[in-house]
């Protein structure tokens, strides 16, 4: 698989719609991951990232503006022990709650489909990084209707072993703009990870189309202590 430059695949989408991003910092240091929302509708871009004790939370940023919370408010990342977990909807609960129960990171997507939001049906986008003892591995995995057909859900996971330094790995709910929203399609794409935190943070949101970007999450981990740096950036701010 080529090696692409991840600002050029956000500067040329205008509408990937969700995004996670997660691979190997290039002085191989640090588990890196990122996340970001954006949104057409005013209910969409209405919306603020929040920490919280365990990773972050999406909130309306004007709740008088607020019309409906289902598939907007939820929590993309939370954090269950050494793993790290990632993603676009309230899975993140489901996996939180059913690995700590000793499933995997597959199983626990089984009783998950895509979103119920006809005609896109959008995809469920989910990531796991593990960071134990000086180790790290990552795992992806996207939920999608057949084509657009609500009756058949394809379920496909990635597992990445020892990630090489320099490299990450982009799934994203669309192909582009539309109508429907063409779901992501293919594996994981291959896209080059440069620089510190600030640099990544700031290439991932000066790349997001300016119209449609909302929020932002950035977290480094550094494999050796598994300390966290997070850096959080919302359009919206008061």
């Amino acid at each position: 698989m080529i090696t692409q430059n991840l600002s050029k695949i956000l500067s040329e989408n205008a509408y990937p719609g969700r995004g996670i991003v997660i691979g190997k910092s290039d002085d191989g240091k640090y588990a890196v991951t990122a996340y970001f929302i954006m949104g057409r509708s005013v209910n969409s871009r209405n919306r603020v990232f929040t920490a919280t004790e365990d990773g972050i939370k999406t909130e309306a940023f004007d709740p008088s503006l607020l019309t409906d919370p289902h598939l907007i408010i939820y929590s993309p990342v939370r954090v269950l022990g050494n793993k790290t977990i990632v993603t676009n909807g309230d899975q993140t609960d489901t996996i939180y709650e059913l690995m700590d129960k000793q499933m995997t990171f597959e199983q626990s997507l089984r009783g998950r489909e895509f979103e119920d939001d006809a005609p896109n049906f959008t995809p469920r986008i989910s990531g796991i990084m593990h960071v134990e003892n000086g180790t790290y591995n990552f795992a992806m995995s996207i939920l999608k209707s057949d084509d657009g057909d609500p009756d058949s859900c394809e379920r496909h996971t990635f597992t990445y072993t020892n990630p090489k330094a320099g490299i990450g790995r982009f799934i994203h709910t669309y192909m582009g703009d539309g109508s429907p929203l063409p779901s992501f399609d293919g594996e994981p794409e291959k896209v080059e990870l440069k620089g510190d935190i600030d640099t990544f943070t700031n290439e991932v949101w000066t790349s997001l189309n300016e119209d449609n970007k909302v929020s932002l999450f950035v977290r480094y981990i550094d494999i050796a202590t598994g300390a966290a740096e997070t850096r959080i950036v919302n359009k919206n701010v008061k």
